[in-house]
């Protein structure tokens, strides 16, 4: 079975080549950061703890474009860094920041295919 959209994957492989290029940026997005990201994680990755970074607290809604800005930011992610996502749960919370950062119009984003468990 082929992808529908396959440019929006990366390999586990390419995440191993691209790990200290600087115009790459991987993010583990993760639930419940205590059993997962500070367990281990992809070396050099950032934290997106979905609770904390990818909701509204108050409007159980995603956030907003400001906040996005600031997480950006903080994460060392400029507007020409590509930004691979990652996550446990078959990538579930990595697709749900990849759909997040696609509404805001972020276009060089990517998934690592197969996520942790792949890892």
């Amino acid at each position: 079975m082929s992808y529908a959209h396959p440019e929006v994957l990366v390999t586990s492989d390419w995440v191993q080549q691209h790990l200290n290029d600087p115009k790459v940026r991987i993010a583990e997005v993760d639930y419940d950061p205590v059993a997962n990201y500070q367990l281990g994680h992809v070396p050099g990755t950032v934290l997106f703890d979905w609770k904390k970074d990818l909701n509204h607290p108050l409007e159980r809604d995603i956030l907003s474009k400001q906040q996005l800005e600031e997480l950006f930011a903080k994460s060392g992610i400029a507007q020409d860094t590509k930004i691979v996502l990652y996550g446990d749960f078959n990538n579930w919370f990595a697709a749900y920041a990849f759909w997040d950062l696609q509404y805001y119009g972020v276009k060089n984003v990517v998934l690592m295919n197969g996520g942790r468990k792949k890892w």
